[in-house]
């Protein structure tokens, strides 16, 4: 059986932090091809992670080519059971400005070229989405954030848009009206799949910008983005080395057998292929 991970997915500024060490890159062949790079098993404070760099190294995937059921697949096979997702994100209310921490518990999906589910033709799931992050880890890194320093705030919802394009100013101010919290590219597709594989899933979203509703402030713009991102990524480091000896103390949850009872299609009808490639997320 795996050994129990936590998994941490982001930029590959995350895992070049003080204390880390390297112990092994690993390369994991999936039903649905190539993960986004090598996921990189490191030990730190005496606890393994896995972190996977989201759009490969030197950042050569954009978000609607990120090959997500791959990444997801990979943390299972892997054994991660725990997933922490950092990414920069445009933040839409005033009280969340650029540099600034957010762990969004809800998120609305307009992302339309992607692929969210590991059921298809031959096994049909349904699995709920209600709450789609693991509320006890997002609890848990909210307050490891607070104990490194961050300016946090927990819950809120995360819109994601397909990208790469930044959003139109009707479109902005539009969700603005829709209430949400930050705007990104990837991590709803993320937290589909990871409660479909049972895996806790929790996002850490870094605010870089006010996307461009903010009348005051100059349109985003990827230097403007890229310029608060490093600065943030050292302050993220910071909470992931928190949020380690407070493992242990997250609140039992159901994430695990979100998938328990999901599937509909009767057994006999699931082709064996099938049922061997996605033995390790529906037993």
């Amino acid at each position: 059986m795996a050994e129990k991970l936590l998994g941490v997915i982001g930029g590959s500024g995350l895992y070049q932090m003080k204390g880390l060490e390297v112990i092994e890159k690993v390369t994991v062949d999936t039903p649905f091809g190539s993960p986004s790079d090598s996921i990189i098993i490191g030990k730190l404070e005496g606890v393994k992670l896995a972190f996977l760099p989201r759009h490969g190294i030197g950042h050569v995937i954009p978000p609607s080519e990120i090959n997500f059921r791959a990444n997801i697949y990979a943390m299972k096979k892997i054994g991660v059971e725990r997933i922490i997702s950092v990414s920069a994100v445009g933040g839409m209310k005033e009280n969340m400005p650029p540099g600034h921490f957010v762990v969004p518990h809800q998120f609305i999906d307009r992302t339309y070229k992607r692929i969210s589910t590991f059921f298809s033709e031959g096994m049909v799931g349904h699995v709920s989405m209600a709450d789609p992050v693991c509320l006890a880890t997002a609890r848990t890194l909210f307050n490891a954030a607070q104990k490194a320093g961050a300016d946090a705030h927990e819950g809120g919802t995360y819109i994601c848009i397909e990208g790469p394009q930044f959003s139109s100013r009707a479109e902005s101010l539009l969700y603005r009206q829709w209430g949400v919290d930050v705007i990104g590219m990837t991590n709803v597709t993320e937290a589909k799949l990871a409660r479909e594989a049972g895996i806790c899933y929790s996002t850490l979203a870094l605010v870089t910008d006010f996307d461009c509703w903010h009348i005051e402030e100059e349109p985003v713009t990827l230097e403007a983005v890229l310029a608060i991102m490093h600065k943030n990524v050292e302050q993220a480091q910071k909470v992931i080395k928190e949020l380690i000896p407070m493992l242990g103390s997250i609140e039992p949850c159901s994430c695990c057998d979100a998938a328990k009872f999901a599937v509909v299609t009767d057994p006999e009808k699931i082709p064996q292929k099938l049922k061997d490639e996605l033995s390790i997320l529906f037993g």
